[in-house]
């Protein structure tokens, strides 16, 4: 079962062990989400996008910060997407969260189009970190924040974990790096003083 769930990190399946790893993300990133959310002040917000939105709890998270917004998510996971508009059925048929099934790599959404974007435990997967904030920046509109939020504040000690799943684990310093040539101005890492976990924010 271990196995299986771990090939269900990068892109959950329509199977068992994917449905139970993406009721695992709902539970274990929760806090860290939260945390990583209580660095930007979202209540004017009208539009906000989360990527790689993996089980929705995020996106509640968000229309909870910004209660006026339009919430919408994108994933690569088919069942990421299921996941995503059961957990948040209520809001989806209230036509505040929306949810598509879309890469970083090509985000289904026009220019300027959203006051704030969150990537919460998401960039470790992302195939072109470079290009990929470029695309993030793209659909922000002038003034919007991205929030960057992960468990792990570089790769140190985690280096099985990086070979078992072929991810790439960033410093903060790399991340403000990638945000800065994008384009982001006022970046600023934030790392929990308690745990590992890391927050970025940049603005365009």
């Amino acid at each position: 079962m271990a196995n299986k769930l771990l090939d269900n990190a990068r892109k959950p399946t329509k199977t068992i062990a994917g449905r139970f790893m993406l009721g695992l993300m709902n539970l274990g990133h929760n806090p860290m989400a939260k945390w990583g959310l209580s660095h930007v002040d979202l209540g004017g917000c009208r539009s906000l996008l989360d990527i790689g939105c993996g089980g929705g709890k995020n996106l509640a998270n968000l229309l909870d910060r910004a209660p006026k917004a339009k919430v919408c998510g994108i994933d690569h996971s088919p069942a990421a997407v299921d996941k995503s508009l059961s957990f948040n059925r209520e809001a989806v048929s209230a036509g505040k969260i929306e949810v598509k099934e879309a890469s970083v790599e090509a985000i289904p959404y026009d220019d300027g189009s959203f006051d704030g974007v969150t990537a919460v435990e998401s960039i470790y997967f992302w195939p072109n970190i470079a290009d990929n904030f470029k695309e993030v920046i793209r659909v922000l509109k002038k003034g919007g924040v991205f929030l960057v939020c992960n468990e792990a504040q570089g790769p140190e000690g985690l280096e099985k974990w990086i070979e078992k799943l072929n991810i790439t684990i960033y410093t903060g310093e790399e991340i403000k790096g990638f945000m800065e040539r994008a384009g982001f101005s006022k970046v600023e890492i934030d790392k929990h003083k308690k745990g590992r976990w890391l927050c970025v924010t940049g603005v365009k």
